[in-house]
């Protein structure tokens, strides 16, 4: 495989990366160390099921939604296109004029920087018509820069609430920062969690032949 034409999609979980107001932070704290006389290093891992990248599971915002495990795979692997939506409070369906052939899978620049020093307080989230338009164009997963579809704020959801109508998938928290609209092939691979809400993610783009 050539490396150089593949993009790291995915936010880098170094200590204190920021995490939702109120969710469990994202911390490795050390435990087995060869420098203290284990046969090895090891860490332990705790942190939300929503850190930095990562996929919701419909039962995330929709208690009969299913959960993550009966997700199906092909929904996170195969072509999508990025599109860039800068410059708006909620992404709009407008943002789709124009564009022909959809690929199932729809990733959403909106502007937010590659790394996160803190956690955003003013994001673009996505509206329910831009939802519902990507759906009736045969869009089966939505991608966003932003930490979620909604706006911080949000005590009624309406985008999850839209995604939960229209039976289509969610990944937040990508870094699409730099990359160029078009098509691409993702490969976006959760952690094979049983019965969960959601999941960090390991996101990557491929670049097509022209």
């Amino acid at each position: 495989m050539n490396l150089s034409r593949v993009r790291d999609i995915s936010r880098s979980l170094t200590p204190g990366h920021p995490n939702w107001p109120g969710d469990a932070p994202f911390s490795v704290e050390p435990a087995a160390r060869i420098a203290n006389g284990d046969t090895v290093n090891t860490g332990v891992l705790s942190t939300s099921t929503h850190t930095g990248t990562h996929v919701d599971a419909p039962w995330h915002y929709d208690d009969a939604g299913v959960r993550l495990h009966d997700v199906p795979l092909d929904v996170y692997l195969g072509r999508a296109r990025v599109i860039h939506a800068t410059g708006h409070a909620l992404v709009p369906a407008s943002v789709l004029d124009g564009l022909d052939d959809l690929p199932e899978r729809l990733l959403v620049y909106t502007g937010q920087p590659a790394h996160w020093a803190d956690f955003p307080q003013d994001f673009t989230a996505l509206s329910p018509e831009f939802v519902r338009a990507a759906h009736a164009r045969g869009v089966r997963l939505v991608g966003t820069d932003s930490p979620s579809v909604d706006p911080l704020d949000s005590k009624t959801l309406d985008a999850h609430h839209t995604f939960a109508e229209t039976g289509l998938f969610i990944v937040e928290g990508l870094n699409l920062a730099g990359v160029p609209e078009g098509e691409y092939d993702l490969v976006c691979l959760a952690l094979p969690l049983h019965g969960v809400d959601g999941s960090p993610a390991r996101a990557i783009l491929l670049e097509r032949d022209a």
